[in-house]
């Protein structure tokens, strides 16, 4: 059986390489060599390319010596033999990601960029290295377990609309490609009325074949970017994707060449493929199965374990839906925003003051409201359980965002008293209403801290003086929470907290959390970490006893010395907690900024990831976060969350905020209260407006005379290198 396929994998692989030359060659005559080419806004240059071969393209003249590399892994036409079928696959990757880096220069409007499809276009082509790292974090965390790539259509909308939201509830992404007699599983999706886009994880790479490369690139690059795994070493590629990126292929209708060529080239990955039609079958490698049983069987071949808590509420209801948006007409209720007040509360109370699972709401319900209305609206989780302490009740209230996103229909942003919710006519049609919001917060606080929660009530109110008076208590309660953080600081701890909850993408990177440092993805707070570890001994955030003052300037500590050691299996000896330059601590890839030396300048540049513009270190952001991700430890540049930089701890050993030169505007916008605080502090009120961006330049050279004019204390400082 494997020669059937080894033999049909093989000709599709040499329709690849064909069509890739073919290609390159009318581009080259058009556009000549010197033209460069890359996917928008991503590092690695072409990825799979440059992972596997670690051949950096950068013109259309470099691709050339990828095509001989392609030459060399073709077997004969003729071959059926799988080993070097699969060889095959690699060359048809190759192949693939040639023809789609030539897209995006024959045809450079084909494919969107962001998140979001439109009405007019559907294709989202490569993700940018913004989306790759923020939805890289939910493959870390375990919210998303995998992702399954769809080549072709279902048989009808109806079946296609069923197995994606299957891989929805399974928490899975789903990138789709290739196309069925014309028709494509997007296109099947949109006639549906399903939600498309990577905010809902069902991502419509491309209407072609070889747009499955996106997914693969997608894979590869997570490797090299969480990984820390070097471009050119293959091998230890491969097999990161096969033991920590959880994926599978889904083919639909008959099985293609060109298929069994892209397939193959998956298997190289370590990801089965599972077809609906009877093909020959290899093994584990290759499979088939009926549409109601193909999701199941993917996730029993690949050895996926998904667990998913039943919430009792009339809705579709999985993390997949988190990014889905309630719009315009689509909305039934809107509640904060803006228009409304809005808030919520999680407060710890007496056992025999909590009924557990009781939810009572307290005013107008959904269907005494009429479609548009915009009512007030008041959570308040009231919570008691043996192992409960108040330093969990903003972990908890933290939850409310997610779990109530999770539910179809249901749109939620912000916290505390600027939340913000949206219910959809259909979810309203479907039966849902206001209690359903406290059922899903008592189901899923049991199911995520059952071993500190006994028991969970839920009081909802939708009336103006009610939620005015929760509003009251609530802030009341915000305050003193703000200022039980605000006052600590790393000398009055012995004990600081890991976080390598992003060891399962950066194996050898460890965060180490202090009252005055959060972790690189702001996520986490020194108090989080402490009421996690309490929540579970055994999780992701441990305690470090402090030890022995090695270096107080530098941030060194023997205690955290010996931990490092340990938790990056030996990779790592030490860190300067408060230092860029001298052994600055890992980087995983989750960090919301990242720091760079700027010599010239004699201090430093931070860029965030929402940035995509050049900087004044000569690179992009995506480009930076490649030398720094991964657990390297990397003098001179330093991951970080956008909350550390008004830390007084914020490379104390070089100076601290005094040393930075440059900032996106709109990074200097968004923490500007914070950082006129600190500067206050230092005797430098006007310390933000000393600060280049943007508009001032791009590189050292332009901005370093607007320094010097505004008389910007790193130009006098000592020398940073």
């Amino acid at each position: 059986m494997s020669k059937i396929i080894a033999a049909a994998g093989t000709r599709g692989a040499h329709t690849f390489v064909a069509q890739a030359k073919f290609r390159l060659a009318g581009a080259l005559a058009k556009y000549g060599p010197q033209r460069p080419v890359n996917f928008p806004n991503t590092g690695y240059y072409l990825p799979v390319i440059y992972g596997l071969l670690g051949l950096p393209i950068k013109t259309l003249g470099d691709m050339g010596q990828v095509l001989d590399k392609c030459e060399a892994l073709l077997p004969p036409l003729e071959n059926d033999d799988l080993g070097l079928a699969l060889e095959g696959g690699r060359a048809a990757l190759f192949a693939q990601e040639i023809i789609e880096a030539l897209r995006y220069v024959e045809q450079p409007d084909f494919y969107l960029t962001g998140e979001e499809v439109t009405p007019e276009k559907i294709w989202l082509g490569a993700a940018d290295d913004i989306i790759l790292r923020k939805r890289g974090v939910e493959f870390v965390d375990g919210s998303a377990p995998g992702f399954a790539v769809i080549l072709g259509a279902a048989p009808d909308r109806q079946i296609a609309a069923d197995i994606a939201r299957e891989l929805q509830r399974k928490n899975l992404y789903v990138f789709m490609a290739g196309q069925t007699n014309g028709q494509t599983f997007t296109e099947q999706l949109l006639e549906a009325g399903v939600q498309i886009g990577w905010g809902t994880r069902l991502v419509s790479f491309g209407p072609d074949t070889s747009a499955a490369i996106f997914a693969v690139g997608f894979a590869t690059r997570a490797a090299m970017s969480f990984g820390g795994l070097e471009p050119g070493d293959s091998a230890k590629i491969l097999l990161y994707n096969k033991e920590r990126v959880f994926a599978f292929a889904l083919t639909f209708g008959e099985v293609t060449a060109e298929w069994c060529a892209t397939g193959l080239g998956a298997v190289n990955y370590g990801f089965p493929i599972i077809a609906d039609t009877a093909i020959p079958e290899i093994g584990q490698l290759v499979t088939h199965t009926t549409h109601d049983r193909i999701v199941q069987h993917a996730l029993d071949v690949r050895g996926l374990k998904v667990r998913i808590h039943e919430v009792p509420v009339p809705v579709a209801y999985g993390p997949a839906f988190e990014g889905e948006r309630v719009r315009g007409e689509d909305i039934y209720v809107e509640m904060g925003g803006g228009r409304s007040q809005a808030v919520e509360w999680t407060t710890s109370t007496a056992m025999n003051q909590v009924e557990d699972g009781k939810v009572e709401v307290f005013g107008p319900d959904l269907t005494d409201l009429q479609p548009g209305s915009h009512p007030p609206l008041a959570i308040l989780v009231e919570v008691a359980g043996r192992q409960m302490q108040s330093d969990f009740e903003p972990i908890l209230e933290r939850q409310i965002h997610h779990l109530l996103n999770y539910a179809q229909g249901v749109m939620h942003i912000g916290q505390r008293d600027i939340a913000w919710i949206r219910i959809s006519k259909a979810a309203v049609e479907k039966g849902f209403r206001l209690a359903d919001l406290g059922r899903i917060i008592h189901a899923k606080y049991h199911a995520d801290f059952g071993n500190i929660l006994d028991k969970v009530q839920v009081k909802i109110y939708s009336t103006a003086d009610k939620v005015q008076e929760i509003l009251a208590r609530a802030r009341q309660a915000y305050r003193m929470r703000d200022d039980r953080i605000e006052g600590m600081t790393d000398e009055s701890t012995d004990t600081f907290y890991s976080c390598t909850l992003c060891q399962s993408f950066a194996p050898n990177h460890v965060c180490v959390i202090t009252p005055e440092r959060t972790g690189l993805c702001g996520a986490y707070s020194w108090l989080d970490c402490k009421a996690s570890f309490e929540i579970n001994p055994t999780g992701p955030n441990q305690a470090i006893p402090k030890g022995a003052t090695l270096d107080p300037v530098f941030g060194q500590w023997s205690g955290v010395n010996e931990f490092i050691r340990k938790a990056s299996h030996g990779n790592v000896e030490r860190y300067d907690t408060y230092s860029i330059m001298r052994e600055p601590m890992t980087s995983c890839g989750c960090f919301e900024c990242l720091s760079a030396v700027a010599p010239l300048c004699n201090g430093i540049m931070i860029v965030d990831r929402d940035f995509t513009g050049m900087t004044p270190s000569g690179m992009k952001f995506t480009t930076l976060a490649g030398m720094v991700g991964g657990g390297n430890v990397t003098p001179g540049f330093l991951g970080h969350s956008k909350y550390y930089i008004t830390s007084r701890k914020f490379i104390a050993a070089e100076g601290g905020i005094k040393r930075i030169v440059w900032m996106p505007k709109r990074l200097k916008e968004e923490i500007r209260a914070r950082f006129d605080k600190r500067a206050g502090e230092l005797g430098l009120p006007d310390l933000w407006e000393r600060i280049a961006d943007e508009t001032v330049g791009l590189t050292e050279e332009e901005i370093l005379p607007f320094l010097e004019e505004k008389q910007h204390p790193a130009i006098s400082m000592d020398p940073i290198l």
